[in-house]
């Protein structure tokens, strides 16, 4: 009642829901989160991430990847014997290109270069060892002529550890499951991993 003893005329507060203000703040959180978006909203904030964000990763990527093959040591030596045995490697050898966060890059025999994933990496290291590991197969495959089709020069190209040798040998499209990967590596192991080359002048 009012002080005049007439009824007072009652509103309820206005929703948050109905404050643009509020409704504007929503949107640009879930845009930001992905929270709350529909899965057509999800697609357009994904490709605008992407345009957005690859360009920097790609730049960023080509800034880091030339100047390891200058500081490098490890780089700047499989260079030099990549060269010494008819393999000339320039920068344009190794590309980077955006191919999702599932792999940090890969060698390519059709192409004979290296593609350096640009969102694969954690740091520096993780791109100057994934260039290491590539360069390798590069060298193999100049000195030795390796036919990638076959499992166990496959296998024999993964100077690494028997672990890491067996899960990229799986991946090889011509292997049929993980077992036909570990018989491949166990079959090369002593003979591949006693072959250091071209590492021989480090001992």
């Amino acid at each position: 009642m009012s002080s005049n003893g007439s009824p007072l005329s009652s509103s309820a507060p206005s929703s948050s829901a109905d404050d643009p203000l509020f409704e504007k703040w929503r949107k640009n959180l879930s845009w930001i989160t992905g929270l709350g978006l529909s899965e057509e909203e999800k697609q357009i904030r994904q490709k605008e991430r992407q345009e957005r964000i690859e360009p920097l990763l790609l730049k960023k990527c080509n800034k880091v990847k030339d100047s390891l093959m200058t500081t490098s040591p490890s780089i700047v030596f499989m260079l030099r014997h990549l060269r010494l045995s008819g393999c000339l490697v320039e920068p344009e050898h190794i590309q980077c290109v955006p191919c999702g966060n599932t792999t940090a890059g890969g060698f390519s025999p059709e192409l004979g270069g290296i593609l350096v994933c640009s969102q694969g990496f954690s740091n520096r290291k993780h791109m100057e060892n994934t260039i290491v590991h590539e360069l390798l197969h590069m060298y193999d495959h100049c000195k030795f002529k390796v036919d990638w089709g076959n499992l166990r020069h496959h296998a024999c190209s993964e100077v690494c550890v028997r672990r890491r040798a067996i899960l990229s040998v799986a991946q090889n499209p011509n292997c049929p499951d993980r077992q036909a990967a570990e018989t491949a590596v166990n079959e090369v192991w002593e003979s591949c991993f006693n072959d250091t080359r071209p590492f021989d002048e480090m001992k």
